[in-house]
């Protein structure tokens, strides 16, 4: 995992993504093998910010159904990016 953009697959939107803007914090899906200094630099290298915390969590996949096949949606990895005071991200507008 050479590349930064091997590492953050997609920013996360939820409404508890868009609350934490305001508090300069970020959502992404991460490579699960990701660790937080990758994630880290890769965040800054491909949006030019300053990161002050990394905080990284597994979201498993939850049980499904279909008819009477059963099955799980998929387990992926969540990170929470800070920014250092007056940095952001324009890919989320400005919220």
């Amino acid at each position: 995992m050479t590349d930064s953009r091997e590492i953050i697959i997609r920013p996360v939107v939820s409404e508890k993504s868009y609350e934490m803007i305001a508090e300069n914090r970020y959502t992404f899906e991460v490579d699960k093998r990701a660790s937080k200094p990758q994630i880290a630099s890769a965040i800054e290298d491909i949006f030019g910010v300053s990161v002050v915390k990394v905080n990284t969590m597994n979201v498993t996949g939850k049980p499904r159904r279909l008819r009477w096949q059963r099955g799980h949606t998929r387990s992926w990895k969540k990170a929470i990016v800070t920014l250092r005071e007056g940095d952001s991200i324009e890919l989320f507008g400005n919220v």
